[in-house]
């Protein structure tokens, strides 16, 4: 499902989702014009399960080295589809999610998102040796929160084959909610096998964001933060 826009608009400007993408973006750039430099700036940068797994290779770095690449690995991409995607979805939830946490938060949320997700992804490839890089851990934390702050939304998709139409307008609990289910049965379909694709660290990141969703909504709110709700639902 290739999500198009939700129809709920932003009250405030987007800020901190914008330069979470330009950040990418530049990032992306940076990484093109390595050329065969390549490899040895992922292996430094990206996150690799047997960095912490594996007793003799974690020995080689220092904690700061062990906690970088938890940050770095976010805005790193494997190639254009992969940053686009990303970043797409990022700013289709990304402002609605920013309006209710507010800006810096936002941005402490999004990257403890992208880390509880590298955790599960740790977890669940022991001793793996395959670098691991992206945006989309932190971005299901995204998902995860407006799954439940935004549950009346409505997400205008196209489902494949049909690129061409029609536009199926669902509501975003059955978006999000299936997006969420595909994951899952992918990442226990995959157990313990090498692929290209880290399902569990989607499903850490959604479960994040939303039990902190959860946390927020049932938080003691005054009445003029309840009417602002009652506006947003």
């Amino acid at each position: 499902m290739l999500p198009l826009r939700d129809d709920i608009p932003s009250r405030t400007f987007p800020g901190m989702t914008l330069a979470i993408i330009i950040l990418n973006v530049f990032s992306f750039f940076h990484e093109i014009r390595l050329g065969d430099e390549l490899n040895d700036f992922v292996l430094t940068w990206s996150l690799i399960p047997a960095r912490y797994t594996d007793s003799f290779v974690a020995s080689h770095f220092s904690l700061l080295e062990q906690a970088i690449p938890f940050f770095s690995s976010m805005f790193l991409h494997g190639g254009w589809a992969h940053l686009l995607g990303n970043m797409w979805v990022l700013w289709i939830f990304g402002d609605n999610v920013e309006d209710r946490l507010g800006h810096f938060q936002f941005l402490l949320f999004y990257l403890l998102g992208g880390t509880a997700a590298a955790l599960l992804h740790i977890f669940t490839n022991v001793g793996s040796p395959v670098p691991t890089v992206g945006a989309s851990g932190a971005i299901a934390a995204v998902m995860g929160a407006y799954f439940r702050f935004f549950p009346h939304a409505r997400v205008h998709t196209i489902i494949p084959p049909f690129f061409l139409g029609p536009i199926f307008n669902l509501p975003a609990v059955l978006f999000l909610g299936a997006w969420f289910l595909l994951q899952f049965f992918n990442g226990a379909r995959a157990s313990g096998k090498m692929e290209g694709v880290a399902w569990w660290a989607h499903v850490g990141g959604f479960l994040f964001g939303m039990g902190v969703a959860l946390f927020i909504y049932h938080r003691p709110r005054t009445h003029a933060t309840a009417l602002d709700d009652r506006e947003i639902w």
